[in-house]
């Protein structure tokens, strides 16, 4: 399988939305290429569609055998590119650094960090018992190790 011209063919088709953006693309040495895609907004089932037609017409399956898939990130993943933080601003993530382990609401995303805000009971400073405090946390993106979404079922 030629991984260039598949990649190739793979830019060509996220060029024509630029909403889409590339999370994963892998080639098995059986020729079975995956690719995963995210959008800002969500991708609509036709785009999928759309870069697959676009990957699978230009190959030539006279010379090589393959499958083709074109999927969406599993919800269940880690966050892997920072443009999918912006489409969960306002839900709950479980954010893990090389040194701690939050979860809050995601609140604001900046270039270079997230902030993240929720609710601790702590000891009173003055008696006995705990009060509810709320805590917000900033974290650079380049420290995070995972960050899933929380998913919460009603």
């Amino acid at each position: 399988m030629d991984t260039n011209k598949a990649k190739i063919l793979l830019d060509e088709a996220l060029a024509l939305n630029n909403e889409l953006f590339l999370i994963d693309f892998t080639i098995s040495s059986a020729g079975d290429i995956e690719v995963v895609v995210d959008g800002d907004n969500g991708v609509p089932l036709n785009e999928c569609i759309r870069i697959s037609r676009h990957i699978e017409h230009n190959l030539d399956r006279e010379i090589e055998d393959f499958s083709l898939k074109v999927i969406t990130p599993d919800i269940t993943k880690s966050l892997v590119h920072p443009r999918q933080y912006n489409k969960n601003i306002g839900r709950i993530l479980k954010v893990q650094t090389n040194t701690e382990k939050l979860e809050g609401t995601l609140v604001a995303l900046d270039t270079d960090k997230i902030t993240l805000e929720w609710k601790a009971r702590e000891p009173k400073p003055i008696g006995k018992g705990k009060h509810t405090v709320n805590k917000k946390a900033e974290i650079a993106i380049e420290n995070i190790t995972k960050a899933t979404v929380k998913i919460i079922y009603n």
